[in-house]
Protein backbone atom coordinates (compact mmCIF):
# COMPACT_ATOMS: atom_id res chain seq x y z
CA UNK A 1 0.00 0.00 0.00
CA UNK A 2 1.63 3.33 -0.81
CA UNK A 3 2.46 6.15 1.60
CA UNK A 4 -0.05 8.28 0.09
CA UNK A 5 -2.86 6.34 0.59
CA UNK A 6 -1.42 5.98 4.37
CA UNK A 7 -1.96 9.49 4.67
CA UNK A 8 -5.14 9.79 2.94
CA UNK A 9 -9.04 10.00 4.54
CA UNK A 10 -9.88 6.74 3.53
CA UNK A 11 -5.99 5.12 4.90
CA UNK A 12 -6.60 6.76 8.14
CA UNK A 13 -9.99 5.98 8.39
CA UNK A 14 -8.90 1.99 7.53
CA UNK A 15 -6.47 1.79 10.09
CA UNK A 16 -9.40 1.94 12.44
CA UNK A 17 -12.49 -0.20 10.36
CA UNK A 18 -10.10 -2.84 8.86
CA UNK A 19 -11.99 -3.59 5.49
CA UNK A 20 -15.51 -3.12 6.65
CA UNK A 21 -17.52 -1.31 3.86
CA UNK A 22 -17.17 2.35 4.05
CA UNK A 23 -19.45 4.94 2.26
CA UNK A 24 -17.71 6.93 -0.06
CA UNK A 25 -18.38 9.81 -2.23
CA UNK A 26 -16.44 10.59 -4.92
CA UNK A 27 -16.07 11.87 -9.11
CA UNK A 28 -15.37 9.91 -12.31
CA UNK A 29 -14.70 11.15 -15.34
CA UNK A 30 -15.81 10.50 -18.79
CA UNK A 31 -12.70 12.57 -21.01
CA UNK A 32 -13.96 12.55 -24.57
CA UNK A 33 -12.12 13.49 -27.68
CA UNK A 34 -13.17 15.12 -31.16
CA UNK A 35 -13.86 11.60 -32.43
CA UNK A 36 -16.32 10.41 -29.75
CA UNK A 37 -13.56 8.27 -27.83
CA UNK A 38 -13.13 8.06 -24.21
CA UNK A 39 -9.75 7.76 -22.26
CA UNK A 40 -9.62 4.74 -19.81
CA UNK A 41 -6.69 3.75 -17.35
CA UNK A 42 -5.72 0.36 -16.94
CA UNK A 43 -5.50 0.03 -13.39
CA UNK A 44 -2.36 -1.07 -10.81
CA UNK A 45 -4.99 -3.05 -8.22
CA UNK A 46 -7.30 -4.66 -10.09
CA UNK A 47 -5.42 -5.24 -13.89
CA UNK A 48 -8.61 -3.93 -15.23
CA UNK A 49 -9.70 -1.05 -17.04
CA UNK A 50 -11.91 1.86 -16.32
CA UNK A 51 -12.65 5.57 -16.10
CA UNK A 52 -10.23 8.36 -14.03
CA UNK A 53 -12.21 8.38 -11.08
CA UNK A 54 -11.43 8.86 -6.76
CA UNK A 55 -12.73 9.40 -3.88
CA UNK A 56 -13.27 12.98 -2.16
CA UNK A 57 -10.20 13.60 0.84
CA UNK A 58 -11.94 15.79 3.81
CA UNK A 59 -12.38 19.23 3.04
CA UNK A 60 -12.64 18.70 -0.78
CA UNK A 61 -15.29 19.12 -3.07
CA UNK A 62 -16.33 16.77 -5.72
CA UNK A 63 -15.53 19.09 -8.66
CA UNK A 64 -11.88 19.63 -6.20
CA UNK A 65 -11.67 15.82 -6.08
CA UNK A 66 -12.22 15.46 -9.79
CA UNK A 67 -9.61 17.37 -11.17
CA UNK A 68 -6.69 16.05 -8.83
CA UNK A 69 -7.74 12.44 -9.58
CA UNK A 70 -8.32 12.96 -12.82
CA UNK A 71 -4.91 14.80 -13.00
CA UNK A 72 -3.25 12.02 -10.59
CA UNK A 73 -4.35 9.26 -12.84
CA UNK A 74 -3.69 10.52 -15.71
CA UNK A 75 -1.45 13.49 -16.38
CA UNK A 76 -4.21 15.56 -17.47
CA UNK A 77 -5.63 19.02 -16.11
CA UNK A 78 -9.42 18.99 -17.30
CA UNK A 79 -10.58 22.31 -18.33
CA UNK A 80 -14.10 22.15 -18.52
CA UNK A 81 -16.13 19.56 -16.46
CA UNK A 82 -19.78 19.07 -16.72
CA UNK A 83 -22.10 16.61 -14.32
CA UNK A 84 -23.60 14.57 -15.95
CA UNK A 85 -24.75 11.73 -14.01
CA UNK A 86 -25.00 10.46 -10.60
CA UNK A 87 -24.25 7.00 -9.84
CA UNK A 88 -25.20 5.57 -6.15
CA UNK A 89 -27.11 2.09 -6.74
CA UNK A 90 -25.39 -0.16 -3.71
CA UNK A 91 -25.53 -3.35 -5.99
CA UNK A 92 -23.68 -1.58 -8.95
CA UNK A 93 -21.34 0.81 -6.93
CA UNK A 94 -20.42 -1.59 -3.92
CA UNK A 95 -17.12 -3.08 -4.69
CA UNK A 96 -14.62 -5.42 -2.83
CA UNK A 97 -10.54 -4.88 -3.61
CA UNK A 98 -8.17 -7.24 -3.94
CA UNK A 99 -6.82 -6.68 -0.40
CA UNK A 100 -10.62 -7.32 1.06
CA UNK A 101 -11.18 -3.49 1.79
CA UNK A 102 -14.78 -2.80 0.59
CA UNK A 103 -16.45 0.08 -0.28
CA UNK A 104 -20.09 1.60 -1.58
CA UNK A 105 -19.24 4.70 -3.91
CA UNK A 106 -21.60 7.49 -4.60
CA UNK A 107 -19.94 9.18 -7.76
CA UNK A 108 -21.15 12.33 -9.22
CA UNK A 109 -20.32 11.54 -13.34
CA UNK A 110 -18.53 14.32 -15.60
CA UNK A 111 -17.76 14.74 -19.14
CA UNK A 112 -14.43 16.88 -20.22
CA UNK A 113 -13.95 17.43 -23.84
CA UNK A 114 -11.04 19.57 -22.92
CA UNK A 115 -7.72 19.80 -21.36
CA UNK A 116 -4.40 20.31 -20.58
CA UNK A 117 -1.14 18.49 -20.04
CA UNK A 118 0.04 15.08 -21.52
CA UNK A 119 -0.89 11.42 -20.57
CA UNK A 120 1.41 9.92 -18.20
CA UNK A 121 0.72 6.54 -16.74
CA UNK A 122 2.54 6.28 -13.31
CA UNK A 123 3.55 2.79 -13.34
CA UNK A 124 1.49 2.34 -9.90
CA UNK A 125 -2.16 3.01 -9.77
CA UNK A 126 -1.81 3.91 -13.76
CA UNK A 127 -0.60 0.94 -15.81
CA UNK A 128 -1.49 2.36 -18.92
CA UNK A 129 -3.46 5.06 -21.00
CA UNK A 130 -5.34 4.46 -23.82
CA UNK A 131 -8.48 5.55 -25.58
CA UNK A 132 -11.44 3.52 -26.92
CA UNK A 133 -14.64 3.88 -29.00
CA UNK A 134 -18.07 3.28 -26.47
CA UNK A 135 -18.71 0.30 -29.21
CA UNK A 136 -14.63 -1.16 -28.57
CA UNK A 137 -14.26 -1.05 -25.10
CA UNK A 138 -12.18 -3.84 -23.08
CA UNK A 139 -12.48 -5.44 -19.80
CA UNK A 140 -13.78 -3.06 -17.59
CA UNK A 141 -14.78 -2.87 -13.96
CA UNK A 142 -18.50 -3.43 -13.84
CA UNK A 143 -19.58 -0.50 -12.35
CA UNK A 144 -17.63 2.00 -15.08
CA UNK A 145 -18.77 -0.52 -17.73
CA UNK A 146 -22.40 0.57 -16.51
CA UNK A 147 -21.31 4.21 -16.46
CA UNK A 148 -20.54 4.44 -20.11
CA UNK A 149 -23.58 2.78 -20.61
CA UNK A 150 -25.41 5.69 -18.85
CA UNK A 151 -23.10 7.88 -20.34
CA UNK A 152 -24.34 6.96 -24.50
CA UNK A 153 -28.03 7.53 -22.84
CA UNK A 154 -26.82 11.13 -21.64
CA UNK A 155 -25.68 11.97 -25.47
CA UNK A 156 -28.35 10.78 -26.23
CA UNK A 157 -30.93 12.39 -24.58
CA UNK A 158 -29.02 15.40 -22.88
CA UNK A 159 -30.79 14.30 -19.36
CA UNK A 160 -29.15 13.73 -16.40
CA UNK A 161 -28.42 10.31 -15.22
CA UNK A 162 -29.33 8.71 -12.07
CA UNK A 163 -28.28 5.02 -12.01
Amino acid sequence: MSEDFEQSYLGQLRKLIGNRLVLMPGARCVIEDEAGRVLLQLRGDMHVWGLPAGFCEAGESVATTLVREVAEETGLTVLDPVPWGHASDPDSNTLTYPNGDMIQGFGLDFVARKWEGELHADGEETLALDWFGLDDLPEMLPSHRLTLDYFRRYRETGAFQLF
